[in-house]
């Protein structure tokens, strides 16, 4: 089942994200790109699947698509939407869904097919990064929760307390591709024992003990194994290859979907995947980046967190 969220009576205009007493301006990635390859002025239901604060769902309005549907499956994200798209309210439906249960989005909502076109934005969100409570990030010592839903499932302090060493170190090594998988995850353990870890200050100083010290290190040496347990705890690469399918057979001719992708696992999956849709006689398709869009220089020195971000294209075919 699905949920609509509901429209706030309070709640910030400026496109900014609402988390409890604090306030965080999430800044959407490659809005121009996503705007020149989805086209809204054609008009038509776009579909936002991972609305998140809204800023992408409120460019395709402004740019003339006709109604947006949002799906995320974190609830705090879809408050943020609401109060962001709120000047469009008669033209938007929120859904809290996890965005890989689209059919079932789409049926409970009489739509047959998308005629405008579909985006999902894979990164995390300022809400989630710098929300209280959430510990996605070890910039500030938070619970150890990591869940993009906080209505379902095990948090990462559950996975780091029931996991044998070994799956600890194949989620560090296969999720973060970390070279150190296995003293990380033997550090943990050690850790483990003499008290839980609960938090995201003391995941990373286990990690860091664990790390030998490199005098030019670009990176937290925390970063991968934090990138590791949120996929995990998440399941962000499980069915991302049948979503796609799901999507593509949604799509009228004519529609397109964008997807932006944040690391190379999942990039690699939706670069796979479309290409074997398009060489397929499942659903026809035209991939439309044979290399990914990447964000302009600019858009990363005013957005540091950009600077990852791949955008992958394709259209629906009569």
């Amino acid at each position: 089942m699905t949920t609509s969220a509901r429209w706030p009576s309070t709640g910030s205009e400026r496109g900014g994200a609402m988390t409890g007493n604090s306030t965080s301006v999430h800044q959407s990635v490659m809005t121009s790109e996503v705007l020149a390859v989805l086209d809204p002025s054609r008009g038509g239901l776009f579909v936002d699947c991972t609305v998140g604060g809204g800023g992408h769902a409120r460019a395709l309005l402004e740019a003339g698509a006709s109604r947006v549907l949002g799906i995320d499956r974190d609830g705090e994200a879809l408050l943020a939407a609401a109060a962001t798209l709120r000047p469009w309210a008669d033209r938007v439906d929120l859904a809290h869904a996890d965005f890989r249960n689209l059919d079932t989005v789409l049926a409970e909502r009489g739509i047959a097919g998308v005629d405008g076109g579909a985006l999902a934005d894979l990164g995390l969100s300022s809400l989630q990064l710098e929300g209280d409570g959430r510990g996605f990030s070890f910039r500030r010592d938070d619970p150890l929760d990591m869940r993009m839903d906080r209505s379902t499932g095990p948090t990462a302090a559950d996975v780091l307390r029931d996991a044998p060493e070994s799956e600890l170190a194949d989620i560090i090594f296969r999720y973060g591709e970390d070279r150190y998988a296995r003293r990380i995850a033997r550090s943990l353990v050690s850790t483990r024992e003499r008290a839980p870890l609960t938090s995201t200050g003391a995941l990373a100083d286990a990690v860091r003990r664990a790390v030998p010290p490199r005098p030019r290190r670009r990176i937290h040496p925390a970063t991968r194994t934090f990138q590791a347990l949120r996929i995990r705890v998440n399941r962000e690469l499980e069915g991302l290859d049948a979503w796609l399918l799901a999507l593509s057979r949604r799509l009228r001719a004519g529609a397109r979907l964008a997807v932006i992708t944040f690391h190379s696992l999942e990039d690699r999956i939706v670069k796979q995947t479309l290409r074997r849709l398009e060489q397929g006689a499942d659903v026809a398709i035209e991939v439309l980046t044979r290399r990914p869009l990447r964000p302009s220089g600019g858009e990363i020195a005013r957005n540091p967190r950009a600077r990852s971000a791949k955008l992958r294209a394709a259209e629906r075919l009569p």
